[in-house]
């Protein structure tokens, strides 16, 4: 393997300055990631509200200093060299239900867990957010991969959201301006764009009890088709038409392990981090199932995950 030539420096001194005792350096990302797998990032920042995060962001862009915004790190694979960039970890969190009006709609910053946000829709009597209860990772996220289960997806129950753009400042966007794909959007596609600051979500009238049964429904469902542990998944989109799952089971990877990494043998489109696994462990899973997967059917697996961080091209 040939070294990636690794970024140029952040610029520590003027992030220190501008900072302070806020700014932790060469941070461990495998302390903020499900997988509790990833690197040292040199520098991370803890944001808990809306407008720290648009300070955060406005002083990082004004610097000249590359950042990465994570919410639970449940779909992201960091690098064991880590990433040369400052980390922001979105604790931004706060959840207002606007029931007085025609349309009832759940307001909620980006670093909401989805999990508590339906759960607090729930506990109002409203609907529509049931099927988000049961998928690990923030409301951010959620948007800015266009996350799915059980029939629906952030795009169908999406009003509006709150970018900051690195030009233009704090903007309001509909569903449309997010250009959503399967699994995706135009912040994924081109994160340049900006940063999802908070958002609204369709909700409809409905029973309480009915609504928070529905909920403890699919969150067992969705418990019972996933391995528990620290772990990776769904690491591939379902191709068209196909299951990514079921064609790694059939091309005979389920319990394949390399170093302290495993395709689980619950859900072969997941990976388990049995033993101290590295991020490279994976990478190698992950390309052994793209490989062998297309040998035997013809078909390409895309990654749902993220690989962020400084990385070596295979040789």
């Amino acid at each position: 393997m040939v070294k990636q030539k690794r970024r140029a420096a952040l610029p520590m001194s003027d992030l220190r300055k501008t900072f302070g005792s806020r700014l932790q350096e060469n941070v461990m990302m495998a302390n903020f990631t499900s997988a509790r797998i990833g690197g040292p990032a040199d520098a991370l920042l803890v944001v808990r509200s809306l407008d720290e995060m648009v300070e955060a962001a406005t002083q990082l862009w004004a610097l000249g200093a590359p950042f990465k915004l994570l919410g639970n790190g449940s779909n992201v694979l960091v690098s064991d060299a880590g990433l040369r960039a400052v980390v922001i970890i979105n604790h931004a969190r706060t959840i207002k239900i606007n029931s007085r009006q025609d349309m009832p709609t759940a307001w909620a910053e980006s670093g909401v867990n989805l999990a508590v946000l339906a759960r607090r829709a729930a506990l109002r009597g409203f609907a529509g957010l049931e099927w988000i209860a049961a998928i690990p990772g923030s409301l951010g996220g959620a948007i800015y991969g266009n996350a799915g289960a059980f029939g629906s997806d952030i795009e169908n129950c999406l009003a509006v959201a709150e970018i900051l753009h690195p030009k233009l400042g704090r903007q309001v966007w509909d569903t449309e301006q997010f250009e959503y794909s399967y699994r995706s959007s135009v912040l994924k596609r081109q994160p340049e764009e900006g940063i999802i600051l908070a958002a609204e979500l369709k909700l409809s009238p409905g029973n309480c009890e009915v609504v928070q049964e529905r909920t403890r429904e699919l969150i067992e469902k969705r418990r019972k088709s996933q391995p528990p542990g620290s772990g990776m998944g769904s690491i591939f989109k379902n191709p068209p038409g196909n299951h990514a799952g079921k064609l790694i089971e059939a091309a005979g990877l389920k319990g394949k392990r390399i170093g302290g990494a495993e395709i689980s043998t619950w859900h072969a489109n997941f990976i388990i981090n049995r033993e101290n696994a590295t991020a490279e462990d994976i990478r190698q899973l992950i390309e052994l199932a793209q490989e062998d997967v297309m040998r035997k059917f013809n078909v390409s697996l895309e990654m749902e995950i993220e690989m962020i961080g400084d990385w070596q091209p295979l040789a």
